[in-house]
């Protein structure tokens, strides 16, 4: 007994207090984010990305967005409105309200103002400049408010580049700013907050001493602003990165991201595989999976009765879901759209975007009534019906920072046709290479019409191989396209940001 009171007593004198560090803290900044409100892509990451994170434990994860009109009223009843204040803005001093809201282990703050945010759309208004500066604004003054000061302040593309610009700027040296760390994303270079410098202190409430901060090409470019004064800048994959430091991807910006190659990261988007998933999906008209596809044939034939199509089973049904502009490679397809229709195929169109396509689309559909079908909409519901009863994916964008629609046709068992490009390039594997033994897709390399038929042509081909076809979909199913190797590429950075 005596020597286990000893033992006992060596045991507890061993005990130390550990103290528990509070996490650090993530905020993103965007101007969309599923399931709220969105129009694409970034909608998507700013939906799953912060999710990933927290649900790693690491680190403490928040949103920050508009309050759009179109924001689900169910999802609204829900919100707690926190308080409001106001926003100086330049000559204007303009409310704020500040509703929060819980959603898989994610705090999202919304920024309420009527007269910004109550309109149809998120984008496309003529004061869209002064919108977005209202809420970059917002968000910052949100920060004092609410007595929190994240450790990363994580800004996304143009419309919440002037968080950035802001936080080094304005807040630059305030209590609970000066230790903020800024990362700002490029989800695509394209599209940088281009505006005359009229806007400088009219509407943005900046002075002639920010000037050479958001200067460039004769005008203010919130882009540029950002890469600038960010501590690191990303982009949404690892080939992008590279392409953008080429004139031919940059749209100008090119100088830029070579004087600040330094701070720059590429990582590649993943998407939400409980989302897009073809064993849950109840947009399906028949759920299955990688080790038993069977279904797909359901799928198929219901999609082809419900387009009033032949339902054959042995003809493969190429399938383009997009938004109809140049970038995505559509003047490839229609240099060589008739020959891809000469072959025993059916063709599936849907989106929406310039004129142009629409009605070369819809012309084309109804001179090959019998095998083509164009919708010109943006719809999910009929997008998941699609993806799932197609056989091949095509999208041979001119150039694509990541693109998803490859990783979800992937994940409903469709064989994507991609050029490699940016993201697709790095999420794609191709099949038809020297050993045509793995691989989850078919890859073309040069922005050429008859290369892209060529490989389409091979797709066809090797569609009449059944076993082999039965391969490559289970290979395209099974790609891991999570967030989780992403999110901890992500965490990295943080950390290296944060020293």
């Amino acid at each position: 007994m005596a020597v286990k009171k000893s033992t006992e007593k060596v045991s507890r004198a061993k005990k130390v207090s550990v103290e528990i560090l509070p996490k650090k803290s993530i905020l993103f900044v965007a101007s969309e984010a599923n399931p709220f409100a969105g129009t694409g892509g970034l909608a998507d990451v700013i939906g799953s990305l912060p999710k990933a994170l927290a649900k790693n434990g690491k680190y403490d994860v928040r949103v920050a967005i508009p309050l759009y009109q179109n924001v689900n009223a169910d999802f609204r009843s829900q919100f707690k409105f926190l308080g409001n204040f106001n926003v100086p803005l330049a000559w204007r001093n303009q409310y704020c309200g500040i509703f929060s809201y819980k959603y898989e282990g994610v705090t999202f703050y919304f920024i309420d103002n009527e007269y910004y945010f109550k309109r149809v759309g998120l984008y496309g208004h003529g004061d869209d400049g002064e919108r977005f500066a209202f809420f970059s604004k917002a968000v910052l003054e949100m920060l004092a408010f609410l007595d929190y000061y994240p450790d990363v302040l994580h800004a996304h593309d143009w419309q919440s580049a002037l968080s950035v610009i802001y936080l080094k700027t304005l807040f630059a040296g305030k209590y609970g700013y000066d230790g903020i760390k800024a990362l700002f994303t490029i989800h695509n270079i394209e599209y940088q907050g281009k505006f005359g410098f009229d806007v400088l202190g009219d509407d943005f409430g900046l002075s002639d001493d920010v000037r050479d901060i958001v200067e460039y090409d004769g005008c203010v470019n919130l882009m540029k602003g950002a890469i600038q004064v960010a501590e690191k800048f990303s982009t949404v994959s690892r080939t992008y990165a590279n392409e953008i430091k080429d004139p031919f991807f940059a749209h100008g910006l090119s100088g830029v991201i070579s004087d600040n190659e330094f701070k720059m990261t590429g990582i590649l988007n993943g998407i939400d595989q409980d989302v897009y998933s073809a064993s849950k999906d109840s947009k399906l008209f028949a759920n299955f999976t990688a080790t038993k596809p069977e279904n797909k044939t359901i799928c198929k034939a219901e999609l082809q009765k419900m387009l009033n199509l032949p339902e054959r089973e042995n003809v493969p049904v190429i399938s383009i879901i997009t938004r109809l502009v140049s970038q995505k490679g559509l003047d490839l397809i229609k240099a060589v759209f008739e020959d891809i229709l000469a072959e025993d195929v059916q063709v599936v169109i849907l989106g929406t975007g310039d004129s142009e396509y629409e009605e070369y689309f819809k012309f084309i559909a109804d001179r090959y009534e019998a095998k083509c079908r164009t919708i010109i909409a943006y719809n999910k519901d009929l997008a998941s019906k699609i993806y799932s009863g197609s056989d091949i994916f095509l999208m041979p964008s001119k150039h694509e920072p990541c693109g998803l629609s490859q990783m979800i046709a992937c994940k409903y068992g469709t064989v994507p046709v991609v050029r490699a490009t940016g993201g697709l390039a790095d999420s794609i594997t191709a099949f038809n290479d020297e050993n045509r033994s793995g691989g989850n897709g078919f890859k073309f390399y040069n922005y050429n019409a008859h290369e892209m038929l060529y490989v389409v042509k091979d797709a066809i081909f090797t569609f009449g191989d059944k076993k082999q076809w039965k391969k490559l979909i289970k290979n395209a199913m099974k790609t891991d396209f999570s967030w989780k190797k992403s999110a901890c590429e992500y965490e990295i950075l943080y950390d290296t940001i944060l020293g």
